[in-house]
């Protein structure tokens, strides 16, 4: 078997959702050109490290890939005569479209094949799922186990995204301006929920997973480069960046979670914490404040403070009651009812977290987490112990439970000595 060099295997994995983009855009049949692209990638793979590398790989590989889709299409065509459509018997020399290598599609190709795989007709699992295979370069396998499911079960839902997105009829091009912001939209949040999943794994034996953060990094990369005036864009690299920069304080020689408190700030990732700092220093001034800037503010915020005490809390307070008036969602709350206690105390906290409990649960283990928390600064280790026990029976993830129970085990039980210390 031949191994790939590392340099070729970037190549390919930077190329591969542009050659797809440019085959969706030309001919259309998603599926289809997906199996091309892939047995264009599998040939370069072969021969690029005894050939060397093309001058021109992309080109390369639309070569290549072109080839295989035209077969591909005409064995369609003939299974399937009466059913299929006049662009599937449509000879693809004779479609009125711009040509699959036109030089503006380098860049243009790429964007368009995330707001593809974000479309609204998709479930925000098809759009996650299907955004990591055609433009993140993930296969089925491997994001089958970062989201803990069987590969059939992946396999099901790529499909059904891909028949989905054929069976709306959306032509494979840019949206128009009416609903460009609803679509960009749907990307950064599809981007959001990846990074999210990856920094912190809801469930399974690993607290993070790089292979999820590493690809929503490198596609919101992409997406500033193409739109490097939006504010919003450049607010979600900078809070992917902020955030992902604790990632080698964030676990201890086993893989335990260390909380922030407790990290070792000498091992974050400093060149990140800059890059996301100039990020929004640059993009707060510029126009309308979304919540993806605020959010990375706070984490500059975070970042910036030499030692836990040194954090300024007045103003991440300030800038969350920002936060809400824009996403007054339960997981925003549950932030600023803890900014809350660190500014005016663990009891005004709680006061916040009762509210939060009568409008909206999370239904998931952090409101008992943070109630823990709180009541354990407030100095009753009873309840805060009750609450952590409850928070690792709600937690999923294996190394979120094994902390959590630790938490409690630090606090004795009302019958041990030194409980009512």
């Amino acid at each position: 078997m031949t191994t790939v060099p590392d340099h070729i295997e970037d190549l390919l994995r930077h190329q591969a959702p542009r050659v797809l983009g440019a085959l969706v855009r030309r001919y259309g049949h998603f599926d289809l050109a997906e199996d091309a692209v892939q047995e264009a990638l599998v040939a370069a793979a072969t021969r690029w490290p005894a050939e060397g590398v093309p001058q021109r790989p992309r080109g390369w590989l639309l070569t290549v890939a072109s080839r295989r889709l035209t077969d591909l299409l005409r064995a369609e065509s003939a299974r399937r005569r009466r059913e299929a459509t006049v662009a599937a018997r449509t000879a693809p020399d004779e479609w009125l479209a711009p040509a699959a290598d036109r030089p503006p599609a380098a860049s243009d190709d790429t964007l368009v094949l995330l707001f593809l795989c974000c479309h609204p007709a998709l479930t925000p699992a098809g759009q996650i799922a299907l955004t990591l295979r055609a433009v993140g370069g993930l296969s089925t396998a491997e994001i089958a186990r970062a989201f803990l499911v069987p590969e059939a079960t992946m396999t099901r839902r790529i499909s059904r995204a891909k028949q989905t997105i054929a069976a709306s009829g959306v032509p494979f091009a840019p949206p128009v301006r009416a609903e460009y912001a609803a679509r960009l939209g749907a990307v950064l949040r599809v981007l959001y929920l990846i990074f999210n999943e990856g920094y912190a794994s809801t469930a399974g034996p690993r607290l993070a997973r790089t292979e999820l953060t590493g690809a929503a990094i490198r596609l919101t990369r992409l997406v500033h480069r193409l739109l490097p005036a939006d504010g919003e864009v450049a607010g979600l690299l900078a809070l992917m960046l902020l955030t992902d920069a604790r990632r080698p304080a964030r676990t201890g020689p086993d893989g335990e979670l260390v909380p922030m408190a407790e990290q070792d700030r000498g091992r974050w990732d400093a060149a990140a914490i800059a890059e996301g700092i100039e990020l929004v220093t640059a993009a707060l001034p510029r126009g309308p404040t979304g919540p993806y800037q605020l959010q990375a503010a706070i984490a500059a915020l975070h970042d910036e403070a030499a030692s836990p005490a040194d954090t300024d809390w007045p103003q991440i307070l300030a800038l969350y009651e920002v936060l809400l008036r824009i996403d007054d969602s339960p997981v925003v709350r549950l932030n600023h009812a803890v900014a809350v206690a660190m500014v005016r105390g663990p009891r005004a906290g709680l006061d916040r977290l009762d509210a939060l409990d009568a409008q909206a649960r999370l239904g998931d283990h952090r409101p008992d987490a943070v109630r823990a928390h709180l009541l354990e600064l407030a100095g009753d280790r009873d309840a805060a112990r009750r609450h952590y026990l409850a928070a690792a029976q709600r937690a999923l993830s294996l190394p979120q439970q094994r902390y959590l129970h630790a938490r409690a085990a630090r606090l004795p039980a009302p019958d041990e000595p030194g409980a009512q210390a």
